[in-house]
């Protein structure tokens, strides 16, 4: 039976119509032509659906030789989950291939709808296994923090989404941009730093760490308990996007976006013209 929740619950929809919205998404990303969105194929709310045909294009793509580098945490905004009618975050997986070095630039052409969000990074030292991981398993568990620009993208045409649609469609997931200077994270103020994001040397967006399920943290272990439950748990190394800490920004061509959150440093990217 189906469920709303982000375990591991048998899909209600069915593996053909997880297969056809897995290879609508794909023929998407692949094309970078915008796709109608898939909710058509999966059951109202299966959430668990949804999983099965993100899964469904990351087996797909790892196959093909992309390597996973960690994970992405959306939906992390009270307000954003009231509008989806949701009560939990979304996750999605992270590509080495997505990341765009600290001061570099997204090439022209390579996303098809993009917005950017200010965000911590978090970068784990060792894996966590437990089923139910306490905030301090968390807190040994992460080795440091870094300032992040998650590029969020989505392969369905004119961002008409719900909840099932960003699932399936990876997180909405694009790209992301990482700080190169590293941070304890007992040296930040987790969730009350301020973050400001300036498109154009204008202030776009401006958040604080309170603003991601009430401390980054939380995210993070929400995160690790639900990839237990997956069978693929957070690991040594692995990324972790712990969600926005502002409202998100739609970005054009020839933007300069620069991030800067109290204590963790600034992280900046280019849109090519």
């Amino acid at each position: 039976m189906g469920s709303t929740g982000h375990g591991l619950a048998t899909p209600a929809t069915s593996a053909q119509a997880i297969e056809q919205a897995a290879q609508r998404l794909n023929e998407a990303n692949d094309s970078l032509k915008a796709c109608e969105p898939v909710r058509d194929l999966i059951i109202e709310n299966d959430i668990a659906g949804a999983y099965a045909v993100q899964n469904a294009n990351v087996n797909r793509w790892t196959a093909a030789g992309r390597r996973i580098v960690g994970r992405k945490i959306g939906l992390t905004s009270a307000a954003v989950q009231k509008a989806m009618g949701i009560e939990q975050p979304d996750f999605g997986t992270l590509f080495v291939d997505m990341e765009i070095p600290d001061g570099e630039v997204v090439p022209a052409g390579r996303l098809l709808q993009p917005r950017v969000e200010g965000e911590l990074a978090f970068v784990m030292r060792s894996g966590i296994e437990q089923e139910s991981p306490s905030i301090t398993d968390i807190i040994r568990a992460v080795d440091f923090a870094l300032p992040a620009i998650e590029i969020v993208d989505s392969r369905i045409r004119d961002w008409d989404i719900r909840i099932v649609d960003t699932i399936a469609d990876n997180g909405s997931s694009g790209l992301y941009v990482l700080g190169a200077s590293p941070v304890r994270i007992n040296d930040i103020d987790l969730r009350m730093c301020g973050m400001v994001m300036e498109q154009n040397g204008e202030v776009a967006s401006t958040g604080a760490g309170i603003a991601c399920l009430g401390h980054p943290l939380h995210a993070v272990r929400w995160l690790a308990k639900i990839m237990v439950e997956a069978g693929r748990p957070l690991a040594a190394g692995d990324v972790v996007l712990s969600g926005a800490l502002g409202p998100m920004v739609p970005a054009a061509a020839g933007d300069h976006i620069e991030v800067r959150i109290s204590g963790a440093g600034s992280v900046s990217v280019r849109f090519a013209n």
